[in-house]
């Protein structure tokens, strides 16, 4: 099976990973990592730790398993990793650089979001359709290279070493649909907000995202430009079209 992060679209049937930005983050990363231009800091090791933990970890060892309760663990696996990038992703910690990577990761493993566990209230992020029954067998075939690059991303700041980071070129988008901000008040419980422009209160664009991979602004028709917004990155990113 051709593997998605050589080529757009290698995953077969009708509905293939969106893998354009995993493949152009993950040629890139290689790059730097190998000329040893790019020595992550702190945050972006933790990051990279986790990840690599989601990627190459077993399926559960169960006797007498079910067809259906393997392919449960399978598609949990793929969940469990959009999960953990989603995390390091918003939480705001790492380098630009690793913010690309992770959010292409992201956009690739997009079709886990809400299976095989949806999350627990209708007002919990969602990030549109997607097949009822993601590929598996596609995004399974992109963990072995991922988890070579994450291997060596997570080994690439030996202690002694000094952080570099390279730069990442921003990049400006439009976009005509809106955009939510979530809250989780408590466990089970999540708010949703639809965000307006702060002075003539649009709220469905067409916006011109702007990012320098530190920070997302969202420009509207009426002329005025916003980063005060609150939306986490990943509740923009994730609503783009595959960059």
């Amino acid at each position: 099976m051709a593997n998605g992060l050589d080529a757009h679209g290698a995953a077969p049937g009708p509905q293939p990973l969106p893998t354009r930005a995993l493949t152009r983050e993950a040629a890139q990363a290689r790059r730097l990592l190998a000329a040893a231009r790019w020595h992550p800091d702190p945050a972006d090791l933790a990051a990279a730790s986790a990840v690599l933990d989601r990627l190459a970890a077993p399926l559960p060892a169960r006797r007498g398993a079910s067809v259906r309760a393997v392919a449960t663990d399978r598609d949990r696996r793929l969940q469990r990793l959009l999960r953990t990038t989603l995390h390091h992703l918003d939480a705001g910690a790492v380098s630009p650089r690793a913010t690309a990577l992770l959010a292409a990761v992201a956009r690739a493993f997009l079709p886990w979001h809400s299976f095989p566990n949806p999350p627990g209230a209708a007002a919990a992020p969602g990030c549109g359709g997607g097949p009822s029954a993601p590929p598996t067998e596609a995004g399974e075939a992109l963990l072995p290279r991922l988890i070579a690059l994450f291997t060596a991303l997570a080994a690439a700041s030996p202690p002694g070493t000094v952080p570099l980071t390279p730069p990442v070129e921003p990049w400006q988008v439009r976009y005509e649909g809106r955009f939510r901000r979530h809250g989780r008040p408590a466990a089970g419980v999540w708010t949703a907000e639809t965000v307006g422009c702060p002075a003539c209160g649009g709220q469905a664009g067409p916006w011109t995202v702007t990012c320098d991979w530190r920070r997302l602004s969202l420009g509207c028709p009426c002329g005025v430009v916003t980063d005060e917004h609150g939306l986490a990155f990943s509740e923009v990113w994730l609503l783009l079209p595959d960059l």
